[in-house]
């Protein structure tokens, strides 16, 4: 007789880190172990200012489900956030506002700016909007669309959780990291 349920065999589990294994132990380096586990736990700190907010909605839904990838807890305080994403408008009036969002974050922190507007002021060539988030603030990802499908932020959530994956303890220390926030008059 046939089972009635039916197994998912596309089930895709995280990969270790490079490393020595020997019978009941596994050895890697320090960075690698700290990136798996800063990647599958980010928390987000939506800014959501125009309908890319809306889309964003559908994404942390349950047919979508931002949260498989970690991203369960969304904190409406910058404080206890590492990834900030912005979404929609920026007027020129509320750049300093995200500036000082962005400052407030504890380090490591990363942005992701979703959508047209964010990223370049999208339809909105005007003398109130700000021409993408970069003018005010480093950005890691950008996510095109105007406004963008929830699959299109799920993979520029991926690609964030590459980056961090990927980052060493030390880039945050190092110079260009440092120079990249003088040009932003961030110290």
């Amino acid at each position: 007789m046939a089972r009635p349920v039916q197994y998912n065999t596309k089930v895709k589990t995280v990969e270790i880190p490079e490393g020595y294994s020997g019978e009941g132990f596994f050895a890697t380096s320090f960075d690698k172990a700290i990136g798996l586990a800063r990647k599958n736990s980010i928390w987000p700190l939506p800014f959501a200012t125009s309908c890319c907010g809306i889309e964003f909605m559908a994404t942390m839904a349950s047919t979508y489900d931002l949260a498989r990838f970690g991203a369960e807890r969304m904190a409406f305080t910058p404080r206890q956030c590492d990834l900030l994403m912005v979404m929609g408008t920026i007027s020129k009036k509320m750049g300093p506002v995200l500036r000082q969002v962005y400052l407030q974050m504890a380090e490591p922190r990363w942005v992701m700016a979703v959508g047209a507007c964010a990223s370049s002021g999208g339809v909105f060539d005007t003398y109130s909007v700000l021409q993408g988030i970069d003018q005010v603030i480093p950005v890691d990802v950008y996510v095109p669309g105007c406004p963008p499908r929830p699959e299109a932020i799920i993979d520029g959530f991926m690609r964030i959780q590459d980056l961090i994956g990927q980052e060493s303890l030390r880039r945050r220390h190092s110079d260009k990291y440092k120079e990249l926030l003088n040009s932003y008059g961030i110290q």
